[in-house]
């Protein structure tokens, strides 16, 4: 039998099929194309997990359990996401839709405790006891596991790392609030920042700017990445701006929590050790136990985006 993982993201629905061994047999995905009614979205995450299965050469018979990983405040007892911020709903009924669809048992998780699951089972913190998950991507997401377990607090909302407060007063984050962490670390906030730079300086002597065809349209997350390794000074400046604001937020989840493991995934987490080196000597120089013979394991996330998938696919 096999298990069937949706990861519904701001921007893509990825569809994929787990065997007992959490290996990804097949995959499919589409544009997420938001904001659109709720039942388009689940038409089309059930015409992605058709696909996926299809391709699998099995049937939705072959499927023992499905889980959809969803961006903000998801109660998994309910199947309700009560909140999300970047797929613009309240009290969306998913889980009821989406086995209305399948005619089959429905489970739900905020996206960043699958990502964390997933690499708990089978990535970066396979074997760790507790473990600090975060994905980088249209927002910040975080998921933790205590002892073994999802820990997504009192009510089901814990864990919403990328909404602290790291810039008091600070720019408008999508929940509403000014100065969010995922307002500065996100891949949406690199990107805002590298355009901010390239509009401060002469358009005309913009290097970041002949990277994208002249066309600030086309910045992306690794356009500053690309033009620091080139040797231009204003993308280096944007990478180390951006580095020092997720540097913020990891050395405040570090003091917090004091996981065995920090795993970091997402789009940015691609970069590798441009990105983890200099995130890391930063780390090392504030966090509160810097002092300390047993100190947290800073990585890359193993599974890239598949692990919400593997993780959702293991919520029953």
């Amino acid at each position: 039998m096999y298990r069937l993982g949706i990861d519904l993201g701001g921007t893509n629905i990825v569809a994929g099929v787990v065997d007992k061994h959490c290996k990804i047999v097949a995959k499919a995905s589409c544009k997420t194309a938001v904001p659109r009614p709720e039942g388009e979205i689940c038409d089309s995450m059930a015409e992605v997990a058709l696909k996926a299965i299809n391709k699998a050469k099995i049937t939705i018979d072959d499927i023992e359990s499905i889980g959809i990983g969803v961006p903000g405040a998801v109660n998994p007892k309910t199947g309700v996401i009560e909140y999300s911020a970047n797929l613009f709903f309240h009290n969306w009924e998913v889980v009821k839709m989406m086995e209305e669809r399948f005619n089959k048992k429905v489970a739900i998780e905020n996206d960043a405790n699958a990502a964390a699951l997933g690499e708990y089972l089978a990535g970066s913190a396979k074997g760790a006891k507790n473990a600090v998950v975060i994905t980088l991507g249209t927002g910040v997401g975080g998921g933790i596991i205590v002892d073994g377990k999802i820990y997504s607090g009192s009510n089901f909302a814990g864990a919403e790392l990328g909404h602290m407060v790291i810039v008091k007063d600070g720019k408008e984050c999508a929940c509403g609030r000014h100065g969010c962490w995922e307002a500065y670390a996100s891949a949406t906030g690199l990107i805002s920042l590298t355009k901010q730079k390239i509009l401060s300086e002469k358009l005309e002597y913009s290097y970041m700017l002949k990277l994208c065809d002249g066309d600030i349209n086309k910045v992306n997350g690794r356009t500053a990445f690309d033009g620091m390794r080139d040797g231009d000074t204003t993308a280096r400046a944007v990478v180390e701006e951006y580095i020092s604001y997720l540097a913020c937020g990891l050395v405040n989840i570090i003091n917090i929590f004091q996981p065995d493991v920090l795993c970091i995934g997402g789009g940015v987490s691609n970069e590798g050790d441009t990105l983890l080196i200099p995130l890391r000597n930063i780390i090392e120089r504030e966090r509160y136990t810097k002092h300390n013979d047993k100190q947290t394991v800073i990585c890359k996330c193993t599974l890239g985006n598949d692990a919400g998938i593997i993780g959702a696919a293991y919520l029953n």
